[in-house]
């Protein structure tokens, strides 16, 4: 069983929909460790990969080794990312920006996250 998702969590993680900007708690967010998928726990992303962006969500510039995936938006201009794991929508991925030299920017939702502060131990997976 996955962990337990609010309703406004729901609406991003299940279907797909998008917070606000600026609106996230990890936006304006710099500590050192590891985001995880809210859903199953499975690490996403280091915090050594996110930067400010100034777009008004997490940005990091890679993922974790299969962590994540990549799909065509049905808008056919843009990529989904979810997590590998469980299929959580996270956000989506833009590559061309030169905002940092790996020239990626996964643009990701805070309700889709947690954060681990590094010394803290990661929730174990939940696989259904």
């Amino acid at each position: 069983m996955f962990n337990p998702l609010t309703d406004e969590e729901r609406q991003v993680i299940e279907g797909k929909a998008t917070e606000p900007p600026f609106s996230g708690e990890y936006d304006n967010f710099y500590r050192e460790g590891t985001y995880i998928c809210r859903k199953c726990n499975a690490p996403l992303f280091s915090s050594r990969a996110k930067f400010d962006a100034g777009c008004g969500w997490p940005a990091f510039d890679e993922n974790y080794p299969d962590a994540v995936c990549r799909t065509p938006d049905p808008d056919g201009r843009r990529t989904e990312i979810s997590c590998k794991h469980c299929g959580a929508h996270l956000g989506h991925v833009f590559v061309g920006e030169r905002f940092t030299p790996k020239d990626t920017r996964h643009c990701v939702n805070s309700l889709s996250i947690n954060f681990i502060p590094t010394g803290s131990m990661i929730p174990e997976l939940i696989t259904s």
